[in-house]
């Protein structure tokens, strides 16, 4: 559930034009954990950011600037070691001294556990971004022990929790009074700004949540593919329904019994769009899929879009949008 705050928005506003003090130097992974904490910090400080849009996080060389904000951090927000398993070391090597808040083990995230095999199973919990978050890690518990991959050129470590929990915007709204809370506790001068913003931007994620449900309610039923599998939060959220991925990570190319099955699944289950990535070239999907079905991108780390707090609305928006323009041709 979005987290209450005492102090009233006009109280954050009035706050915001005066002086204010010195925020604390705030280092973030990747650009949709940028945006969320840019969008508590608006009118006190903006936070820096690691991964540069359009690079992939699961494997990533830092530049000399983005090492010497870690080793300056007051705090540090990430998703953790199953989404940047290369950051945990740099974080403690470099940011030592900082308080680190990993969002993926936050009390109140939701956790989904990877997904294996060719095709992939439908979600009974439609509409939980919209109910809240409440149980969801104890409802996850014991996930873990999810059946072996089918695909035996997948039996690399994509085992344990799924780290693109962004996607569910339920989670967005948890982690963004967690971040103010957090922000607060070193800041205490701004922390009524913190609260005000926070509770702004979980209503704008609120209207998000209704926004998109609404412009995929057609096409709900809709099966389509994914290149890699990254959506599923997205997919519970909101009730589509991914029937399977070409890779189980973006870190490893399908083998050919994969790619096979998933061909043979797609003609089975009358999919008719696969969705690529603006990162990875859409070769594979346009010669296995191009004369069976529609080609789509989803860019679920706004990689396209300018870093920022308006970021995560509008990367969530351009996948709704995506999804409709490909797959409202295809229903």
């Amino acid at each position: 559930m979005p987290i209450r705050f005492l102090a009233p928005f006009g109280l954050g506003l009035m706050l915001a034009s005066g002086a204010m003090a010195d925020a604390p130097r705030v280092v973030t992974d990747i650009a949709p954990v940028h945006a969320l904490v840019a969008r508590v910090m608006q009118g006190a400080g903006s936070p820096d950011m690691i991964v540069r849009p359009g690079a992939s996080p699961h494997g990533y060389a830092m530049r000399p600037s983005e090492a010497a904000a870690l080793e300056k951090a007051d705090l540090v927000f990430w998703m953790g070691e199953g989404l940047t398993p290369w950051l945990e070391g740099a974080i403690e090597s470099l940011a030592g001294t900082a308080h680190v808040v990993e969002l993926l083990g936050a009390a109140d995230s939701r956790v989904l556990p990877f997904r294996e095999g060719v095709e992939f199973a439908a979600h009974e919990d439609h509409g939980d971004a919209e109910k809240g978050h409440e149980g969801h890690a104890e409802d996850e518990a014991g996930h873990d022990d999810h059946a072996e991959a089918h695909d035996h050129d997948h039996d690399h470590a994509h085992d344990g929790a799924d780290p693109h929990a962004w996607l569910d915007p339920g989670n967005a709204q948890a982690w963004l009074g967690l971040i103010a809370l957090e922000l607060a506790e070193h800041d205490p001068e701004n922390a009524a700004l913190y609260a005000a913003n926070a509770q702004a931007a979980q209503a704008e994620v609120a209207t998000l949540i209704e926004d998109i449900a609404a412009e995929l309610a057609p096409v709900r039923d809709v099966p389509f593919l994914v290149f890699h599998d990254a959506y599923q939060y997205f997919e519970a959220a909101f009730g589509v329904t991914a029937a399977g991925a070409i890779a189980l990570s973006d870190a490893t190319a399908p083998g050919p019994a994969r790619v096979a099955g998933l061909r043979d699944m797609a003609e089975a289950r009358g999919v008719l769009c696969v969705f690529s990535e603006p990162q990875f070239d859409p070769k594979l999907v346009e010669t296995v899929f191009g004369d069976v079905a529609t080609h789509g991108v989803l860019d679920p780390m706004g990689s396209q879009l300018e870093p920022g707090p308006g970021l995560y609305p509008q990367m969530l928006r351009d996948m709704a949008g995506a999804m409709v323009a490909c797959l409202g041709g295809a229903s």
